[in-house]
This record gives structure tokens, sequence and C-alpha cells, in this order.
């Protein structure tokens, strides 16, 4: 069974529950939508950050090209807010742990792209809308097949905190609007 199945399967739980919390923003409204990118602030930037420091540039050279924090920071930006206090980044040891965080972060591009039709055309929508280069997804994915990693349990691991971090992302936003 190839890493991304056994991460699909091992994480659907998760990736369920984050998709459920997400889903309640209306990302119609302007207030809503500032507090879903407020969410992902908190903890998109820490996460990149985390897997440039334990070595991503390694399983994927165009790395620069698909962080996203930038991107995230200038939409709220043009939201006239300023970037949330960020979670702590999650720690990643090993070739291992590294696909399970790049998994679930660029998963959420897909997600993304998704929900960036529900953006209103005023509103700044970059983070949100697929960048890269082209075909960057695919490479991923044929990347994260070819992985070898000799304990998926790990990666597994990482995917599952990286999800949960979203969700107290998601959840501290959530409990902060009036």
């Amino acid at each position: 069974m190839s890493l991304r199945s056994v991460l699909r399967a091992q994480t659907a739980d998760c990736h369920a529950e984050v998709d459920k919390l997400f889903g309640t923003f209306d990302l119609s409204s302007k207030e809503q939508y500032r507090t879903f990118l407020r969410a992902h602030a908190r903890i998109i930037p820490a996460a990149e950050d985390a897997l440039e420091e334990a070595g991503v540039i390694r399983l994927l050279p165009d790395w620069p090209e698909r962080r996203r924090a930038q991107l995230l920071s200038a939409d709220i930006g043009e939201l006239g807010d300023r970037l949330p206090e960020r979670l702590p980044s999650p720690v990643l040891h090993g070739e291992a742990a590294l696909w399970g965080a790049l998994y679930v972060l660029e998963g959420s591009k897909l997600g993304g792209a998704l929900l960036a039709k529900s953006v209103p055309d005023p509103l700044p929508s970059a983070y949100l809308t697929p960048q890269g280069p082209k075909g960057a997804i695919k490479v991923f994915m044929d990347r994260l097949d070819a992985s070898d990693v000799a304990d998926p349990a790990t990666a597994v691991s990482a995917a599952r905190a990286l999800f949960d971090l979203f969700l107290k992302a998601g959840q501290r936003e959530l409990e902060a609007v009036p």
C-alpha cells in the first residue's frame, strides 16, 4: 500500500473533522471569511517554517514556490486585519514526518481551490487560489507515492498532529467571534 493510501485511510476521521469545522464558515461573508483566514494564519506559517527547518527542500525542490504564508498574510492585510498569534509549530523529525505534514498542507490546497469559488470577487483570495508550478499537486502525489519510508506510522502521526492544529486554530477563532 502506498504512503498516500495509508495516510488517506488513517487520517480520514481527522480530515472529516477539519472539513466539518471549516465548513461552518460562510466565505461569502467578509467577517466570517476573515475569521476563516485568521484560523489558517494560526497554523500555516508555523507549519511551513517547521517543514523548512526540517529540510523539506530535499523532498520537494520547488518548496519555496509552494509556500502560502505570504499569500495568507496579504489577504488578511487587504481585509484590514493583522496576523493572529500562531499556534506552536509542529515537531517534524525525519522524512516520514515531513511527508505526513506535506500530505495535509498540499491537500489543503485542493480544498482551498474548491472553497475559492465561494469567495465573492471583491474579497482577496490569493491564499485559496491554486498557485505554484503547473502540475505541482501531481508532482507532489507522484513523489509521495514513490516515497519509501520505513515507518508510515510516523507519517500518520505527523499528519494527525497537523490536522489537530487546524482544528485548534479554527476553534480558537470561532470562540473569539462575538
